[in-house]
């Protein structure tokens, strides 16, 4: 079954780097933070930075890039799987491309008869003067639109460690809600660790308000700081 469903236009992002990380220009040529710059900029880091002096800064450094190249695999196998795209993760051999591999069978195992369809895979989105960032998946998920994240981890983590997941789906449900008009207010997080745990978590239209006024916070607090 065709899960592409092109329904709306989504905008071409351009990309810039500074000195206070990522941003994006807007329709009226001004630099614009990206949705994970305002919540890395206003969230307590002191847990990452002890971890860091713990393992020291070259194995901190290599733990990072291993989960970064593992997230990339299979966010850009999941994206070409839901176009139905040639999606196999080349495997060399290593632990990177073995696991990778084993992460995206199970979130296909898992997800294949949730998504009903697919509006945007890493989709732009833009409010002016405001923020901006690209979404992992929009569309339809259990009969209700909804904004869909992927995520990789070493474990599953329990749901309050992990609002910022939330606050970030819902800074992109809330532009998409004012680009085009729709009415999303679920957001859900599916996550697959290394043991191949597989969990969801899913925030409904009756929490989208609090994740919506918390974003809101961190958003004022970021354009007031810098």
């Amino acid at each position: 079954m065709k899960l592409i469903k092109d329904k709306y236009k989504y905008p071409e992002l351009q990309r810039v780097e500074n000195e206070l990380g990522r941003f994006y220009i807007d329709s009226e040529g001004q630099e614009v933070p990206s949705v994970t710059n305002v919540l890395s900029s206003t969230s307590d880091q002191s847990g990452i930075d002890e971890w860091k002096r713990r393992v020291g800064h070259e194995e901190a450094e290599r733990i990072l890039q291993e989960s970064s190249s593992i997230g990339s695999n299979v966010h850009n196998a999941l994206e070409n799987y839901l176009q139905d795209k040639e999606w196999e993760i080349f495997d060399d051999g290593s632990y990177i491309s073995k696991t990778s591999n084993r992460i995206l069978e199970s979130f296909i195992n898992n997800l294949v008869t949730d998504i009903n369809e697919v509006w945007g895979l890493e989709s732009g989105l833009i409010l002016d003067g405001l923020y901006a960032g690209t979404a992992d998946c929009i569309g339809v998920y259990n009969g209700k639109e909804s904004l869909i994240d992927f995520k990789t981890a070493k474990k599953v983590k329990p749901k309050e460690w992990i609002e910022d997941y939330f606050l970030q789906c819902a800074a992109y449900a809330n532009a998409h809600n004012v680009m085009f008009d729709t009415n999303i207010k679920d957001l859900i997080i599916l996550m697959v660790d290394r043991d191949l745990m597989f969990k969801e978590f899913h925030i409904t239209e009756h929490e989208f308000p609090l994740y919506t006024d918390k974003w809101k916070k961190r958003l004022i607090k970021y354009h007031n700081n810098y």
